[in-house]
């Protein structure tokens, strides 16, 4: 590997480098960079004026009226990443709500008295963002790791299929939820990854992005099995969450409905090698008789009542 010096602008990035051996090359990450925990004590670039702690309402009242002002979402911390001296930026050019926008790190990234290397990763699908995990290999000179990661990913995504084909498992109608108020199924990745995990996805194409949905339309897909995977949330807040919006009267015809819950923040938001973890869990959500226990950390079934 070459001794590059590299800034993720991207958690899903900050993973990436992690499963590929390359740590030792990162030297600044976003304030949203939380796994491996190694992350947390690495120098922070960004900050974001959104809190995440506020009700799923308010956090998407803020995200459009900074959309509609021209305001940025996240804040770079530009003198600090110029005193980390970056040979690499990664950043992605898919969702501007998710990151820094990408216009604005290829403009500093040639302003650098050394100009850094920008690689913007922007998958949009399963097999895309196994690609983007090349991509990035590449570029830290870690092919081989790179081809090795991959490779073992697809592996334990055949061990799943080869499961539910040897017994002919049923392919339940499923609907994964991204966010609550106002609702929106999971695009992208996700619809690939519950293909994987043996069920069938009747709210969302894959490649697609996730858009605002009336509720009355998810209700008319007549989804078998609901997935709540709140974008940034884990396991506790998304279990909250899902009960709060089943609640409501719009939502009295899902209460009869399976209702899963999983650490969106985890494991299907960021596409990167933990969407593998989240195939996985999604299959003991599935066909829980067929696979081992899952861990109770990382995905449950709830009663909506």
């Amino acid at each position: 590997m070459s001794e590059a010096r590299v800034v993720s602008l991207l958690p899903a990035a900050t993973e990436m480098i992690a499963a590929l051996g390359a740590w030792d090359r990162l030297v600044g990450v976003t304030h949203e960079c939380d796994h491996p925990a190694a992350a947390l004590h690495l120098p922070k670039v960004t900050s974001s004026i959104v809190d995440p702690g506020a009700s799923a309402a308010a956090v998407d009242l803020a995200v459009r009226d900074a959309v509609a002002s021209g305001a940025a979402l996240f804040t770079l911390d530009e003198a600090r990443l110029r005193a980390l001296q970056p040979s690499i930026l990664i950043t992605q050019g898919l969702c501007d709500v998710c990151a820094v926008a990408e216009g604005d790190i290829f403009r500093l990234a040639a302003s650098l008295p050394v100009p850094a290397t920008v690689v913007s990763l922007g998958a949009r699908t399963l097999d895309e963002v196994l690609d983007s995990l090349l991509t990035l290999a590449h570029a830290l000179d870690a092919d081989d790791e790179g081809a090795e990661l991959v490779a073992g990913l697809r592996a334990r995504m055949r061990r799943v299929h080869e499961t539910l084909k040897a017994a002919r498992a049923p392919r339940p109608r499923v609907a994964v939820i991204e966010w609550t108020d106002p609702l929106y199924m999971a695009g992208h990745w996700v619809p690939d990854m519950v293909r994987r995990a043996g069920g069938i996805d009747v709210a969302a194409t894959a490649g697609e992005h996730s858009h605002p949905r009336p509720v009355a339309q998810l209700r008319d897909a007549d989804p078998e099995v609901l997935v709540f995977a709140p974008c940034g949330y884990g396991l506790a807040r998304a279990c909250d969450e899902a009960r709060l919006t089943l609640a409501r009267d719009e939502w009295r015809w899902a209460r009869d409905r399976r209702v899963v819950v999983m650490d969106g923040n985890a494991f299907t938001s960021r596409p990167g090698p933990r969407l593998i973890d989240g195939i996985e869990i999604m299959a003991r959500l599935f066909n829980p008789k067929l696979f081992s226990p899952l861990l109770p950390d990382r995905g449950a079934a709830i009663s909506p009542g």
